[in-house]
């Protein structure tokens, strides 16, 4: 018994020092990811009125999208 203790000791550890860097590393993300969609939303609206009317149709076609597959999935 004390051979299978001793041996969860270590990865336990290890999964400590991951769980306290994770959010970090989202935080890291998420801020890559909303300079690049603030990027590229002042781009798209020096494009003009009908580019962002596309843009937003696109983008809830494919939330609605992704919704509808969510669902099917799971049940």
């Amino acid at each position: 018994m004390d051979v299978v203790s001793e041996q969860s000791a270590v990865p336990l550890a290890e999964e400590a020092m991951l769980g306290l860097l994770l959010p970090f590393w989202q935080l890291v993300i998420g801020a890559f990811v909303l300079v690049v969609v603030v990027l590229s939303l002042g781009r798209l609206a020096r494009r003009g009125r009908s580019r962002m009317t596309t843009a937003l149709v696109v983008t809830a076609a494919a939330i609605a999208g992704f919704a509808v597959i969510g669902v099917l999935l799971q049940g």
